[in-house]
């Protein structure tokens, strides 16, 4: 790109076209070269928004229509206003660095400090983070004998920002919006932390938002002085803005109304956060001589995917309209993978990945996995690690190292070893119970000195001396670990684990928490309750002991060195920004994605499906789509419902490859092997011309995860052979069977003797159906006659 310098004989020779215009097209000089009034920029993605952006303060200099420092730019991140002042630099030099540029808390803060005096704080004031804030109300909870143990401050706080970000003051917020104990808490807190704040002379990250508007609204001569000072302003990502960026950058541009703002309403995807996508879409009825100009060529993706990515996104009735085009290749077409569940969808990616570097000569950094939520990482982390495939975890920590993912595995350590001190230390107050560290820090010079364990002495609380009130909280935790242990004993450990946690409260303080996080860490948490019931099903030592001890592996075994290439995995609102040649959407299944809500809570589909577009306009080369059957959902395998969104897509670019049908997972007995029943693997080669499918059978000298060899049992009159290479499963669930639908029951016949994990050992009387209809027959020694769907049925061939 040609650098421009502004030089002082340009004013001279007048305004003219400067020589960087050229570098973009029609629509996006039209956007630079625009100076007077208000400017909507609907910038599609990958349209090339940050250099329209860049240009246009460029060209606003080079014009002389504004000092630098009349110029008002603002973002959502400091990455992103360095990038932008990096390039205007490159363009005018030494100019850039007067701009008034940064993220709206940086420019905010920087008004505050010149006006602190007019509200009351001293321009040295303290800017609290939120464990500063968090402090302060565990306090106030003090003062209003709240037990800060029971009720969180952090969670408190968030109840207080939404609505400070929303502009709703203490009074409002306790006449008007308590609907929950928690909102009646946080209604009691809200004064007395802005009168504490404003004692200590700090404000928090919300006040830097809050306090402008205050400063601008009661103080008309100071909005006077920065409204004639900022000619123009200009504002990046603006369908990201909440209520008090909007009201304050409104105020603002009433001077000259010299206001540039670039969004996409099609990537609105915040509104968790507080983000208003009506900003963007009401900006011309708050402007009523506004221009719009749509940046629609996009530079990222193929013809295909960006046909995918309309098609969607034209289903949302609140929108601006726009249409993305590009000059490059028509493209593959987009790939739906269906799978029987969350493990083959796993082990599918991961072969693809492996398949496509190779025939593609490409590097493992130009694959994402993109999911929802953060717990659907932890069987695509498992299958990456298997198969010795770099991966990075962007945005998010690995799942077993998730802190609610540690609490629930330090209770299970103290279940094997209840002398390991950590784990006793890490979850005595998980969840809170009221034990304080100067009760702990007793206990633990008490086993110090008699060279005990820590469980020892807790379990003889009674004798240790400490603060009398704790010791029925203690003795609380020592019964309930206790009679843990017993049930253990007497049940296997996915029941066991569910007792743990309803008994402990552990996963309720998350659905009383009611916050985005808290739901987060409960769907982690389910997870894991997940995992733990898939090992017991399928492994041949289904004990708590083998199930710690292979979670330790993988957490040993998680680092890799980040300088070498690796596949990214991340949320769909991590990607956003981002871009990969070829990207897999993982999990589109109805109550995932688009997500289910809480119970009397609607879900904005339109929201969902902007996400779903985000997603797709990531992937410049190719876009892969992914579903399961069935899902492991609180430790039950459940059908799922493939997502409307699949539906939504326009079916001339996309190709379904149809997955498994059946799979069963082994009885976790010694010398049982899991059954997996599945269609061809998508890119191998068929040795016939028909759509059928070419059988197979079991086949023997393959280790399944925990190492045990497979059974070779030989089904009828079907060849013994093994899959190709590029199709063998990596689930660590058994070997393959293929099969043709024409054949009556697939690859089920009448007389296998079979295993129910209800209902026992039987044996098959009748097969009806084809493919995923087969419906079996089924006498049970001690169950009797039952009839089973074949792919739901959970059965465990033995003979």
């Amino acid at each position: 790109m040609p650098t421009f310098v502004l030089k002082n004989d340009d004013a001279e020779s007048g305004p003219s076209m400067p020589p960087f215009a050229k570098d973009v097209n029609e629509r996006q000089r039209e956007a630079v070269l625009h100076t007077d009034g208000p400017l909507l920029i609907i910038a599609g993605a990958g349209s090339g928004k940050t250099r329209v952006l860049t240009y246009r303060i460029a060209n606003l200099l080079y014009q002389k229509k504004a000092y630098p420092n009349q110029i008002l730019a603002l973002t959502f991140t400091n990455k992103a206003a360095r990038e932008m002042q990096e390039r205007i630099a490159a363009l005018i030099g030494e100019q850039a660095n007067r701009l008034w540029m940064g993220t709206f808390h940086s420019i905010f803060s920087r008004i505050l400090r010149i006006e602190a005096e007019h509200l009351g704080f001293t321009r040295d004031f303290t800017i609290y983070d939120t464990v500063d804030s968090d402090r302060v109300i565990k306090t106030i909870l003090q003062e209003l004998n709240i037990n800060p143990r029971e009720v969180k401050p952090r969670n408190v706080r968030f109840v207080i920002s939404n609505a400070k970000n929303q502009m709703i003051g203490p009074e409002m917020f306790r006449d008007q919006f308590v609907q929950s104990s928690l909102d009646d808490i946080a209604a009691q807190v809200y004064q007395r932390y802005l009168e504490r704040c404003k004692k200590n002379n700090a404000m928090d990250f919300d006040d830097l938002l809050i306090k402008p508007i205050e400063l601008f609204e009661q103080h008309p001569d100071i909005l006077r002085k920065y409204q004639e000072h900022f000619r123009y302003i200009l504002i990046d990502e603006y369908q990201d803005t909440n209520h008090a960026q909007y009201r304050a950058t409104k105020l603002l541009a009433e001077g000259h109304k010299n206001i540039c703002v670039v969004g996409d309403d099609s990537q609105s995807i915040y509104s968790f956060r507080g983000a208003d996508i009506t900003n963007i879409l009401n900006f011309r009825e708050d402007y009523p001589d506004s221009v719009q100009i749509p940046l629609e060529q996009n530079y990222r993706s193929t013809k295909a995917i960006l046909k995918c990515a309309d098609s969607v996104i034209k289903k949302n009735k609140s929108r601006l309209e726009k249409t993305l085009w590009t000059h490059n290749d028509q493209g593959e077409a987009i790939t739906v993978l269906e799978n029987y569940d969350e493990r083959d969808e796993a082990n599918r990616i991961v072969r693809t990945v492996e398949e496509r570097k190779l025939r593609g000569n490409l590097s493992y950094r130009d694959f994402a996995v993109l999911y929802r939520t953060n717990y659907q990482s932890r069987v695509l982390e498992d299958a990456f690690r298997r198969r010795g495939i770099p991966y990075q975890l962007v945005g998010g920590i690995s799942f077993y190292q998730r802190k609610e993912i540690k609490d629930v595995t330090a209770y299970l350590r103290l279940l094997v070893n209840p002398h390991d001190d950590e784990a006793v230390l890490r979850v005595v107050n998980e969840p809170a119970r009221g034990v304080g560290e100067k009760t702990l820090s007793i206990l633990m010079g008490i086993a110090r000195s008699e060279d005990k364990s820590l469980w020892d002495v807790i379990c003889d609380v009674e004798s240790t001396g400490v603060y009398k009130p704790a010791i029925p909280r203690i003795r609380e935790f020592v019964d309930l670990l206790n009679r843990t242990r017993e049930k253990l004993d007497g049940t296997g450990i996915t029941d066991t684990v569910r007792f743990l946690l309803d008994e402990s409260g552990y996963v309720r303080q998350f659905i009383e928490e009611h916050s985005h996080d808290s739901l987060m860490r409960r769907q982690n948490v389910m997870e894991l309750l997940n995992a733990i019931s898939y090992f017991e099903k399928s492994s041949n030592q289904p004990t708590l002991s083998t199930f710690l001890q292979e979670i330790s592996l993988v957490t040993d075994l998680d680092a890799h060195d980040p300088s070498e290439p690796a596949v990214t995995l991340m949320t769909v609102h991590g990607s956003k920004g981002l871009e990969f040649p070829i990207v897999f959407i993982t999990g589109l299944e109805e109550e995932l994605f688009p997500i289910g809500g809480r119970v009397g809570e609607e879900v904005d589909i339109e929201e969902e499906r902007r996400l779903f577009y985000v997603a797709i306009t990531r992937a410049e080369k190719h876009l892969c789509f992914s579903f399961a059957k069935n899902r492991f959902r609180f430790g039950e395998q459940v059908e799922m419902r493939r997502s409307r969104f699949l539906d939504e897509v326009d079916a001339s670019v996309v190709r379904t490859e149809t997955g498994a049908t059946i799979r069963q997972s082994g009885s976790g007995r010694p010398g049982h092997r899991s059954t997996y029943i599945s269609y061809d693997h998508p890119d191998e080669k068929r040795n016939d011309a028909s759509p059928g499918w070419k059988r197979g059978s079991m086949g023997t000298g393959r280790a399944d995860a925990s190492g045990a060899e497979a059974d070779g049992h030989d089904f009828g009159s079907n060849q013994i052979d093994f899959p190709e290479s590029g199709s063998k499963d990596d689930s660590g669930s058994g070997t393959r069977i293929e099969y043709e639908p024409e054949s009556e029951g697939g690859a089920w016949r009448p007389g296998m003797a079979v295993i129910h994990p209800k209902f026992g050992a039987g044996k098959i009387l009748q097969c009806e159906g084809q493919g995923e209809n087969t419906r079996l027959t089924v006498f049970f020694k001690n169950a009797g006659q039952k009839k089973l769907v074949a792919r739901l049925a959970n059965l465990t061939v033995i003979g």
